[in-house]
């Protein structure tokens, strides 16, 4: 039986190269923010964001996030449930077996194969718990790549750079090619009027 079962999940680390636009998430925020001098000895305009700041402070996914843990935590919870109870018949049954407890062989053999079947249900709600939640957490971190990338695309009409990349990649940047506020400002206004045309038309 696995132990420390279900840890909490962590947000995702992941590069970002401005890319296709996914048509039905939100349109980005139409507030203008504050241009970003930010070229490069080369000529070309080049920006990063920290996605650690992202994930921690854009609102769909911190609320995504804490989803997760609550889902993970009664997982593990369910689990470690079931296995004590489970543990506890099967010190019962090694218990009355050495005492000579049974009446029969037959009543030994059937109370073991209960025991058995118990056991691999446990094994198998472990797993389905498992696929379940990875299957969530994949569908949140699509969903993730899904808006920053529709998100960026619309937001570099306007600042037109070369390239957006994730800070986690390049082993050192100026603090002047960091748009990690603007971007976690624009979608989180984004998110915000999304959130409340869907309250609107749920009324």
């Amino acid at each position: 039986m696995k132990k420390n079962f279900f840890r909490a999940y962590a947000l995702l680390t992941v590069a970002v190269v401005f890319g296709s636009c996914n048509n039905s998430a939100p349109q980005m925020d139409e507030e203008p923010v504050a241009e970003v001098s930010a070229e490069a000895g080369n000529g070309m305009r080049i920006a990063y964001i920290e996605i650690d700041t992202l994930t921690s402070q854009y609102e769909f996914a911190k609320q995504k996030s804490l989803e997760l843990e609550k889902k993970g935590t009664n997982a593990r919870n369910t689990i470690q449930a079931k296995s004590q109870q489970f543990e506890k018949k099967a010190a019962a049954f090694q218990q009355k077996l050495q005492s000579n407890g049974f009446t029969s062989r037959e009543q030994a053999e059937a109370e073991q194969a209960a025991l058995q079947r118990e056991q691999q249900n446990i094994m198998a709600l472990q797993q389905r718990l498992e696929n379940e939640l990875a299957s969530e957490q994949q569908k949140f971190l699509q969903a993730f790549q899904d808006s920053l990338d529709n998100y960026l695309k619309a937001y570099n009409k306007a600042k037109k750079y070369d390239m957006i990349v994730n800070k986690a990649a390049v082993l050192y940047a100026d603090k002047r090619f960091d748009i990690t506020s603007e971007v976690v400002k624009g979608m989180n206004n984004r998110y915000k009027k999304g959130s409340a045309s869907s309250t609107e038309k749920s009324k």
